[in-house]
C-alpha cells in the first residue's frame, strides 16, 4: 500500500490551491518526520509565525510568509494569492487540536488542505505525567477569556490548561484559590519537547501570590531529567509557550456546581426574575441541549436557562435576549462567573428582536420562551425561527399568558403541564410547606413538514 505521506498531490484542485499544514514542535526541524521534512524542502513558499519560521534550517529555501495579524479575514486570500506554487504551513503541535489546521478547513474546506500532524503539547504532558489523555479534561484559554475554566472545575479531576501566554498560570492558581481549590497540585510545563524543556511543580495557592513555593523543577535535556533550584514561577520567569497540568482537590467549604441543570438559585445575581432551581431542571431536560446546538433565550431575566444550556457543553451556544439595561449588565456578569463568557446577550425587546437575529447567529435548534409570552407575535415568530425538529419551551406564570400557552398546545401539541414545587420553611418553631408560584410550561417539537 502506498505512502499517503509520499503522494505528489496536486496543488490546485477543488476550487483553489491545496495548503500543507505541517505540525511542528519546540523541538523544530529535528522532531519532524522525514515526510514532513520533505515535504518542507520541497515548498516554494512556506507560511508561519515568526517562532515557527525560526525553527526552518537555512537548508530550506523557500520563500517564507509571516501571518498577518488578525490573521483568519485574511487566511484564504493569502494562499489564493499563492496559486500554482507549493504552499506550506506550519503550526504548533498537531494541526487539528486547537490549532490552524482546524482553522484552515474551516475557511477553504476539507478538500483543499493536507495535514501532517506532530503530537500535540497535551499527548506530550500526559506522557510526561503519565495520565491517561481519554480521561483527562483539556481547557485552551488561547484567545478564550480565563473564565472559560470555570464549569471544568470538579473535585478530583485532572486537567490541562493551554496557556494564553506568561501570565496564565499565575491568573489561573488565582481563580482556583479563590474557588476553593487552592490546595490543587500544579505543574506548569515550558517548551514542552523541546531542548528548553522545563517543569514545575506547586499548589494553587502558592502560586496564586507574588511567588510559588515550587516543590521541585527539572530541565529535560535528550530525555534525561536534571534537578534544578527551585525559582520564581510569575509572569516574568515563565514562558509564554507553557501548558498548565492541574489535579483538582476541593477545600472543605468549596462550592459542588455540577454541569448537569439545576444550579442553585444564589450562585446567580438577579433582582427576582430568575427561574428557580427545581423548574429550570425540567425546562432545561425539555429544551435537551446537545453538542453544538443553539439556544434563543427569549425574555432571558438574569441569564440563568442560557447560561446552564452553554454549561452542559463546552460547544453549545447561546443567545439571550433581555431589554432592562441592568439585566443585560447582570447577565453579563452571570455568564462570566459561571464559566460561559461567551454568551452573547442582545439588549432588545421581543418579538421585534428576532426579526434578523437567524441573520446574525444561525437558525435555533431551541428556543426558550420565559418572558414577554403576552407581547403579539412572540411565541409566533420564535415557532417560525426554529428549525425543523427544534424545540420550543415556554414558561407561564400567569393567567393570561396560560391562556396563549393553552391555544398553542391545541393547535400544534406537545405537552401543556404545570409545575408546583413547595420547599420547607420555619413555621415558629416547627417546619412547613412553603409552595412558590405555579408554573404552566407548554414544550412542543417544530414538525419537519413546517
Amino acid at each position: 500500500m502506498a505512502d499517503p505521506g509520499n503522494t505528489d498531490i496536486t496543488h490546485q484542485e477543488a476550487g483553489g490551491p491545496v495548503v500543507t499544514v505541517v505540525g511542528i514542535g519546540d523541538d523544530g526541524w529535528d522532531g519532524l518526520t522525514r515526510t514532513a521534512r520533505d515535504e518542507l524542502s520541497r515548498a516554494e513558499v512556506i507560511m508561519g509565525s515568526e517562532r515557527q519560521l525560526g525553527l526552518l534550517p537555512a537548508a530550506v529555501r523557500a520563500r517564507q510568509v509571516r501571518w498577518p495579524s488578525p490573521l483568519v479575514p485574511a487566511l484564504a486570500k493569502l494562499v489564493d494569492a499563492h496559486a500554482g506554487t507549493r504552499v506550506c504551513a506550519l503550526a504548533s503541535g498537531d494541526p487539528m487540536f486547537f490549532g490552524l489546521g482546524t482553522t484552515l478547513v474551516r475557511e477553504l474546506g476539507a478538500a483543499r488542505v493536507r495535514v501532517l500532524p506532530h503530537p500535540s503539547s497535551v499527548s506530550l504532558a500526559c506522557a510526561r505525567l503519565g495520565w491517561a489523555l481519554d480521561t483527562t479534561e483539556i481547557v485552551s484559554l488561547v484567545a478564550r477569556p480565563l473564565a472559560a475554566v470555570h464549569p471544568a472545575l470538579t473535585a478530583g479531576r485532572r486537567l490541562l490548561v493551554l496557556s494564553a501566554d506568561r501570565r496564565t498560570p499565575a491568573q489561573l492558581c488565582r481563580l482556583l484559590t479563590d474557588r476553593g481549590f487552592g490546595g490543587s497540585t500544579v505543574t506548569i510545563f515550558e517548551h514542552l519537547g523541546g531542548p528548553a524543556e522545563r517543569r514545575r511543580d506547586t499548589r494553587a495557592s502558592a502560586l496564586g501570590g507574588a511567588r510559588s513555593e515550587t516543590r521541585s523543577e527539572a530541565r529535560v535535556d535528550e530525555g534525561a531529567a536534571t534537578s534544578a533550584d527551585s525559582s520564581d514561577a510569575g509572569p516574568d520567569s515563565t514562558a509564554d509557550l507553557n501548558l498548565v497540568a492541574l489535579e483538582l482537590t476541593a477545600g472543605p467549604e468549596t462550592r459542588h456546581l455540577p454541569r448537569i441543570p439545576g444550579l442553585p438559585d444564589d450562585v446567580f445575581e438577579h433582582d427576582g426574575q430568575l427561574t428557580k432551581r427545581e423548574i429550570r431542571a425540567v425546562t432545561l431536560a425539555r429544551l435537551a441541549p446537545a453538542p453544538g446546538e443553539l439556544l434563543w433565550d427569549v425574555g432571558a431575566g438574569c441569564g440563568s436557562i442560557s447560561i446552564e444550556w452553554m454549561r452542559a457543553h463546552p460547544a453549545c451556544r447561546a443567545v439571550a435576549v433581555e431589554p432592562h439595561a441592568d439585566r443585560v449588565r447582570m447577565i453579563g456578569r452571570n455568564a462570566e462567573a459561571l464559566g460561559v463568557p461567551a454568551l452573547r446577550v442582545v439588549a432588545a425587546t421581543a418579538p421585534a428582536a428576532l426579526d434578523d437575529l437567524a441573520d446574525e447567529t444561525g437558525v435555533p435548534d431551541a428556543v426558550f420562551i420565559g418572558g414577554g409570552l403576552t407581547a403579539p407575535d412572540t411565541i409566533t415568530r420564535s415557532w417560525e425561527a426554529l428549525r425543523p425538529g427544534g424545540r420550543l419551551v415556554a414558561n407561564a406564570v400567569t393567567i393570561e399568558s396560560e391562556v396563549i400557552l393553552a391555544k398553542w398546545h391545541a393547535r400544534h401539541g406537545g405537552d401543556l403541564i404545570r409545575l408546583a414545587v413547595s420547599r420547607a420553611s420555619p413555621v415558629g418553631g416547627f417546619a412547613g410547606w412553603r409552595p412558590m408560584m405555579p408554573v404552566t410550561q407548554w414544550a412542543a417539537t417544530r414538525p419537519h413538514d413546517q
